[in-house]
């Protein structure tokens, strides 16, 4: 079992969520003012009406500034039960438009017992994910078992970065070095100002975990090191749902779900142009 490899399928087909023209249409329709007020919208409304505090606390690396703008003004704009249904709504016409041929019932059922093997304990998206009503149609089943299994995965890579004692800012310098992303656009995708993000670097430095050297991406050696713990705790973590379906059902789940990640990864604008988006064409078949 490579839980490195689960994630890679059940993460594309549930990045469906919240970049999709369909996705935007659907928030555009509530009334939410700009896309990232439908993102909080639709990725806190398992939680409830939650304050800008709690939504900042779980999703870890968006500056609270910018969570704010979207909390709690997106509950006035529309209800969380209709932000569910909203969301619903985006992904089976993105689901449908990129999948034309829906035939995942076996792979729904397989990742539906999955997910119902998520530790809950301390995991408050998955949690929050797990307690919703599970779609007739095989595909948003599977998609929301897969949601399910990425918000899961997701509170025990906070519980990693938490143990590691990075805070959010930290997290992405460390991420954008290790992965060669600009800074500049991290800093603008999470809503972190010059002077934070140069704070961040220099705590970082202090700590013996960044030296801004263009050769290793700005990772000391002991920083990349930190960065492969986090990565190893988060997988080790996530194993949970797989040992419970077994060996059989994994590897098939595994099998099932490479054809319908490598199209979604081909045929969605917005992961092939968001550098913080996973590439499942390069890494499933590269």
């Amino acid at each position: 079992m490579d839980a490195r490899e689960l994630w890679l399928r059940f993460e594309t087909y549930h990045d469906v969520t919240y970049f999709t023209p369909e996705s935007r249409a659907v928030t555009d329709a509530l009334g939410c003012k700009g896309g990232w007020m439908g993102y909080f919208g639709m990725r806190a409304a398992p939680l409830g009406a939650a304050a800008p505090e709690t939504v900042t606390a779980a999703f870890y690396s968006f500056h609270p500034r910018m969570v704010a703008r979207a909390l709690p003004d997106a509950w006035e704009v529309a209800s969380p039960e209709r932000f569910l249904a909203a969301r619903l709504e985006g992904v089976d016409g993105a689901l449908r438009r990129m999948l034309p041929t829906l035939d995942l019932g076996e792979a729904a059922e397989l990742a539906l017992r999955a997910a119902s093997a998520v530790p809950l304990a301390g995991r408050v998206m998955g949690a929050a994910n797990a307690a919703l009503p599970v779609p007739d149609e095989p595909h948003l089943a599977l998609w929301q078992a897969c949601t399910t299994l990425r918000e899961s995965r997701g509170d025990g890579h906070v519980a990693a970065l938490v143990a590691a004692d990075l805070t959010p800012c930290e997290t992405l310098v460390l991420f954008g070095a290790d992965k060669g992303l600009e800074a500049s656009y991290l800093r603008k995708a999470r809503g972190w100002s010059d002077e934070e993000w140069a704070a961040a670097e220099r705590s970082l430095t202090e700590r013996g975990l960044f030296d801004g050297e263009p050769r290793d991406g700005g990772l000391t050696p002991a920083g990349r090191a930190l960065r492969e713990d986090v990565e190893r705790r988060t997988d080790a973590a996530a194993e949970a749902p797989w040992r419970a379906l077994g060996t059989a059902g994994t590897e098939r789940f595994l099998e099932l779900m490479t054809p319908p990640a490598l199209a979604l990864g081909r045929r969605n604008d917005a992961m092939r142009t968001n550098p913080m988006a996973i590439d499942p064409v390069a890494q499933i078949a590269g």
